[in-house]
C-alpha cells in the first residue's frame, strides 16, 4: 500500500509565509519607507501585525506571538481557505468580531 504525499506545506513553512505576508504589506499600499525602515504603517509596531475581523473588516493590531497559539492557527486555516493570502488588504479573519475579542482577550491572560 502506497502513501500518498501531502501537498500542504509544514505548520512551520506556513507561519513563515504569513509573517513574510504580512511584512510586505506596507509596501504594497505605498506607505512611506521614510516613517519606518521596514516599509511597514507606522501605527504596526515591531513585533506587531493587523488583521480585518468581522462583517464590518475591523482593523485590530495584534502581536506576532499569537501565531503560536493553537485557537489563532485554526483561525488562520479558515483564512486561507476562504480568503487566501494573496490580496492587498492584509489578513481577513472569518470570524465575528465578539468571538474573535473573546479570543484575543483569553490569549493575553
Amino acid at each position: 500500500m502506497a502513501i500518498k504525499k501531502s501537498n500542504k506545506m509544514p505548520q512551520s513553512a506556513v507561519l513563515k509565509q504569513i509573517l513574510k505576508r504580512c511584512s510586505s504589506l506596507g509596501k504594497k499600499n505605498n506607505y512611506n519607507d521614510d516613517d519606518d525602515e521596514n516599509g511597514l504603517p507606522i501605527d504596526v509596531p515591531k513585533g506587531h501585525f493587523a488583521v480585518y475581523v468581522g462583517e464590518n473588516r475591523t482593523r485590530y493590531i495584534i502581536p506576532i506571538s499569537f501565531l503560536s497559539y493553537p485557537q489563532f492557527q485554526c483561525l488562520l486555516h479558515r483564512a486561507e481557505e476562504e480568503f487566501g493570502f494573496d490580496h492587498d488588504m492584509g489578513i481577513t479573519i472569518p470570524c465575528e468580531e465578539i468571538v474573535f475579542q473573546s479570543l484575543i482577550s483569553s490569549m493575553l491572560r
